[in-house]
């Protein structure tokens, strides 16, 4: 792999042949040659200064149109999906993609948690404040693109600091019916159908698809079995005043590999030693949407969404040099732990533009509000079967089972003010209320519970923000400083030990995000984006070593936080530079476009105070160190991504390669790899993908692709817990063929 500096490939964009023409002039018939017209799609593209009454003139964002570039949307490849994305982070714990893990500037990709992660422009994760993990995306090949909106979205969307995620679907606006099929086979018996309806009936739209993919997984204990059905209706009462509804339902059974020590790893990678851990989540989301257009300065769009959902695991959950062997003197296997979550939320969110004139320039307001209510119900440590299939009955109750209610009010809003023609600057602020509590049983003790104390936090956060942005033609320099915060989750509040303490007055993560760059396109063949950004991450929780009752005798206890800050900064770019149409013979050759997404990240802590306890009662020492200087687990210091696009005709191809720098895996910076593989340094990467694609008779496509083409055998995470403690490996060498047609 290290040894391949060449890349090869293919991508499409649709070339349209002119017949000859005729023409007269001064009474001659002159025979015009064929001309061959070839369509190029910009991708990423890029937010308009406003777009559905949001403004992003100053923030740095990217919109990737799926269809205008080859990847593997089958299992939902992110590391080919955001190749062209300057600085996301992927984890890949298995293949199924029933899960995207992506994390932008240094911070942690799992679950997309950094991230305020939407489909339609609503909310899709557990609880956006307490329990921001997201166990549902939408299958890629239902996706019309996806929008990305970096640290600057804290005002419109929400304070998280990574930014706004969304995934925008498929609509047909155009014929009154429309049929799309996908069916594609794979390695490891990869099965997937794609089918969806779709059209516009005079003032009536709806759209549905369903699909259906399963396989057994690269790694042994890893097969799967996903179904994603989802529905839209829309009905519009006039030309500006619209609405709409729409649900999602998602339903999937996840075997669990598990993770592996290092040497399991170097010894074999596809091995596992977990055959009895499942993972699985039904998964509903849906939405009302009003869109109208009060005056020609006035439009005003109101959602209400909700989501009802579970996240059910069950299995045997020790570190993988712990063996899950059969117990000689039960003749049985250990019982299986067994965790449920039960989540449902409901949402109400308005966006409102006003355009207005000062003096000679046109000015843009937008402002809305947003109210939100998420209950979740955890379940934990339940004593499951000794079986092996996917069970989640329990011997007796769950000695943990708690219920954690937030409240959310947010009024925000941002104003344009355009100074000339080509500059604008954009303040903002943002106003958040949000209320946490917490109740129910925290263990069980002597057959007693342990009942946990009842927390209720709330608190009141203003933001601010100012984004500039003066064009030159087609490009543009930019600028944003946004305030962003992270609210106490309700992992914080539910320390592992029954004896650990919290610290009454823990304080919500807060800091900034910072832009400076200069974007656009020139002459048709180069599409650039280049910039330099600052993210300052405060108040991190950790946990002070202290003795019980200040009497080292008796022992000690953990006291969690706020202890501690992280500076993440750096450089992200991304280039495509057509090179025939640079040389101007693209009529000839096709497109052939070459793109590099470099990004370099510096990810430290700049204060974060760690205490170790040594020794026994009465002779137990405290020890205070810093983690100064330390660098950010799982953020590496370079994300590069190169490819080579070819497209001609009805043929297109794209040839990727991505090199991940290393990363430590823990806080304290340990290098050498942990007896159970929890901990230790992880080597960086190198991973090349192939894709293409082939049009037929304009209604059916072929599509084909080799995902790790070198077979390298890497991993991107370790896990302390789910899905399984240890080295979680990436990949090998998968390939998938895909038959399509849309009438």
């Amino acid at each position: 792999m290290k040894n391949i500096y060449a890349l090869l490939a293919i991508c499409l964009f649709g070339q349209v042949q002119a017949q000859s023409q005729y023409y007269v002039l001064n009474d001659s018939i002159i025979k015009l040659d064929s001309v061959v017209v070839s369509a190029i799609k910009v991708s990423p593209e890029r937010m308009p200064e406003t777009k559905a009454n949001v403004i992003y003139s100053g923030k740095k964002n990217e919109i990737l149109k799926l269809a205008a570039f080859n990847a593997n949307l089958t299992t939902n490849n992110a590391r080919e999906v955001f190749s062209r994305v300057p600085g996301v982070n992927v984890w890949e714990n298995d293949g199924s993609g029933v899960q995207i893990n992506v994390g932008v500037r240094g911070l942690s990709p799992n679950r997309s948690w950094e991230l305020n992660t939407r489909q339609n422009g609503f909310d899709i994760s557990a609880d956006v404040f307490g329990y921001p993990e997201a166990y549902y995306n939408p299958p890629l090949e239902a996706v019309e693109s996806i929008e990305l909106i970096r640290g600057g979205a804290a005002l419109q969307y929400g304070p998280q600091f990574g930014g706004m995620l969304n995934y925008v679907l498929k609509r047909e606006n155009h014929k009154k019916f429309s049929f799309e099929t996908q069916n594609t086979a794979g390695s490891y018996n990869l099965m997937s159908s794609y089918n969806a309806i779709g059209g516009k009936l005079g003032k009536f739209s709806y759209y549905a698809y369903n699909h259906s993919r399963s396989g057994d997984g690269w790694r042994e204990n890893s097969g799967y079995k996903v179904r994603n059905t989802h529905l839209f209706m829309e009905y519009a009462f006039t030309e500006n005043t619209k609405l709409s509804a729409e649900y999602t339902n998602m339903e999937y059974e996840l075997q669990q590999a598990g993770g592996l020590t290092d040497a399991q790893f170097q010894e074999n990678p596809r091995q596992s030693l977990r055959n009895r851990n499942w993972f699985g989540v039904p998964w509903n989301v849906f939405a009302l949407n009003f869109d109208t257009k009060i005056s020609e300065r006035f439009t005003s769009n109101t959602k209400l969404f909700g989501l009802v959902g579970e996240r059910n695991s069950v299995g045997f959950t020790a570190t993988p040099n712990v063996a899950d062997a059969i117990n000689p003197a039960t003749n049985d296997y250990a019982n299986r732990r067994v965790d449920r979550d039960l989540y449902e939320n409901f949402g109400l969110e308005n966006r409102n533009l006003w355009k207005y004139q000062l003096g000679k320039m046109e000015n843009n307001l937008a402002f809305g509000v947003r109210l939100y209510q998420a209950h979740t119900i955890r379940k934990q440590d339940g004593r499951g079967t000794t079986a092996a299939d996917f069970d989640l009955s329990t011997e007796s109750k769950f000695p943990r089972e708690l219920s954690f209610y937030t409240n959310n009010v947010a009024v925000f809003a941002e104003n344009q003010f355009k100074i000339t023609d080509q500059f604008s600057v954009t303040p903002g602020v943002r106003y958040e209320f949000i209320e946490n509590t917490g109740s129910g049983r925290f263990g069980i003790q002597s057959g007693n519970d342990v009942p946990f104390e009842d927390k209720n936090i709330s608190r009141s956060k203003a933001l601010f923000g100012l984004g500039m942005e003066y064009s030159f033609g087609t490009t543009n320099v930019y600028a944003n400083i946004t305030q962003a915060f992270r609210p106490v989750l309700f992992s914080d509040l539910t320390p592992p030990a029954v004896t650990d303490v919290i610290d009454p007055n823990l304080k919500d993560a807060s800091g900034f995000n910072a832009d400076l760059g200069y974007r656009g396109t020139f002459n048709n063949y180069i599409n650039f984006d280049v910039s330099l950004f600052y993210l300052s991450y405060n108040n991190r929780i950790g946990g002070i070593r202290q003795f019980v009752n200040n009497d080292p005798t008796q022992g000690t206890f953990l006291y969690r936080t706020n202890l501690g800050e992280t500076v993440n900064k750096g450089l992200e770019s991304f280039v495509n530079f057509n090179l025939t149409r640079f040389l101007n013979v693209h009529n000839t050759y096709g497109n052939i476009e070459l793109f590099a997404t470099m990004s370099f990240i510096d990810s430290r802590y700049t204060d974060f105070s760690v205490f170790t306890a040594s020794g026994t009662a009465p002779n137990i020492v405290i020890t205070e160190s810093n983690l100064k200087g330390n660098r950010v687990e799982n953020a590496p210091r370079y994300i590069h991504n190169f490819g080579l696009v070819w497209s001609k005709s009805n043929f297109s191809g794209t040839v990727q390669y991505r090199k991940s720098g290393r990363v430590f895996t823990d806080a304290n910076n340990t290098a050498t790899p942990s007896a159970n593989g929890v901990t230790g340094l992880l080597e960086g990467y190198e991973v090349l993908d192939l894709s293409a694609e082939y049009k037929i008779l304009k209604n059916y496509n072929l599509r084909a692709g080799i995902n790790n083409v070198t077979n390298e055998m890497y991993a991107t995470r370790r896990a302390g817990g789910y899905p399984g403690p240890g080295i979680l490996p990436g990949e090998g060498r998968t390939f998938f063929v895909s038959v399509g047609a849309k009438f």
